[in-house]
């Protein structure tokens, strides 16, 4: 990466316009079969309801769901089905597809999701789960001189903009007593982190399981985790306002099987890792699969957003408006759907 390429910015400096485009393509890649033909606007194909999810890759409680057709069958009960369009990524490409009526679900963080509500607020949150106690952090590499937070100082640490890796770094340097203005944010989108991160073009890198699990396995150490920094990031599920609106016995039946299924992954990782294949670049073996079982089994079940996570979502909205990521407090509660209240429903 050339000195030119200006894609390391200091702190709060603007985003560039293209940053996020290519993740955005990703996620619309397939999502060319989804048009008129698949699913009308209101989600219907004939008579069925359909529901357009991030094809979920290899791993976790989608990838079963889709393999064994479980998912299905839990949605035909209300006469849904699944189109499983894209890739799963990042959330604020997500979010974006969803807002151009692209999907329908996403996964993300809190942290992802308010960022995307300050400026794109075409989703309602319906489902949570605990913080990642130990699968988000702050990583070094092995050789690396930085042995605790406060010798961020002074040094470059990739995030993503106005998500996990924002949060996370800002957490912890709030909580170590070092200014933010200290430390160079460089606002990367995920798979450009990585190879920034391993050629020592920044010191640190801040980010959650789904990389930190091959930086591991590859030899990084974690500088500090989610726990240890009192992170407060929980994971969402988010559903297209419309929707939701049009077809809420859909997402009561997505959210019961989310629950049960990821009960069970807690419980029992191991059919849930390289559901379609143990090979390739899609597989995770050897160190990166005892790291991911071992993630997995300190994770938590999904379960509806009540009053005490409605606080805690609050106050990470107030941590970016106060930490300047954000230019207004998101009112987090004006997009949460309780789906404990929905009719029928078994939280």
């Amino acid at each position: 990466m050339s000195s030119s390429d200006q894609t390391f910015r200091g702190t709060r400096r603007p985003l560039r316009a293209l940053v996020g485009a290519a993740a955005l393509i990703a996620v619309l890649a397939g999502t060319a079969g989804c048009g008129s033909s698949q699913a009308s606007t209101d989600g219907r194909d004939g008579g069925t309801v359909t529901l357009r999810i991030p094809d979920p890759g290899n791993e976790g409680v989608l990838a079963r769901g889709k393999k064994d057709g479980s998912l299905d069958t839990a949605l035909s009960t209300v006469g849904a089905r699944v189109a499983w369009t894209g890739s799963a990524g990042p959330f604020a490409p997500a979010a974006q597809a969803i807002n151009a009526n692209q999907l329908d679900v996403a996964l993300g963080s809190i942290t992802s999701a308010v960022g995307a509500l300050a400026t794109s607020p075409g989703f309602t949150l319906f489902a949570a789960a605990q913080p990642d106690p130990v699968g988000e952090g702050i990583l070094v590499r092995a050789d690396s001189p930085i042995r605790g937070v406060a010798d961020l100082a002074g040094r470059k640490v990739a995030v993503n903009q106005g998500g996990t890796g924002e949060y996370l770094l800002l957490r912890a340097l709030a909580t170590a007593g070092v200014p933010a203005d200290r430390v160079q944010r460089v606002y990367l989108r995920p798979d450009q982190s990585a190879p920034a991160f391993d050629s020592g073009q920044v010191d640190a890198w801040a980010s959650w399981s789904t990389y930190v699990v091959s930086a591991l396995a590859g030899g990084a150490r974690m500088l500090v985790d989610g726990r240890t920094l009192g992170s407060d990031n929980a994971t969402v599920w988010a559903v297209r306002s419309a929707f939701a609106r049009e077809h809420p016995e859909v997402v009561r039946a997505l959210y019961t099987y989310l629950h049960d299924s990821s009960v069970a992954y807690r419980q029992n990782p191991e059919p849930y890792v390289n559901v379609f294949t143990d090979a390739g670049p899609q597989s995770v073996n050897g160190r990166a699969k005892e790291i991911t079982l071992d993630f997995a089994r300190q994770g938590s079940p999904v379960e509806p957003i009540g009053p005490d996570l409605l606080r805690r979502f609050d106050a990470v909205a107030q941590f970016f408006v106060d930490a300047g990521v954000t230019k207004q407090k998101v009112d987090v509660g004006a997009h949460v759907l309780d789906v404990a209240t929905l009719p029928g429903s078994r939280p």
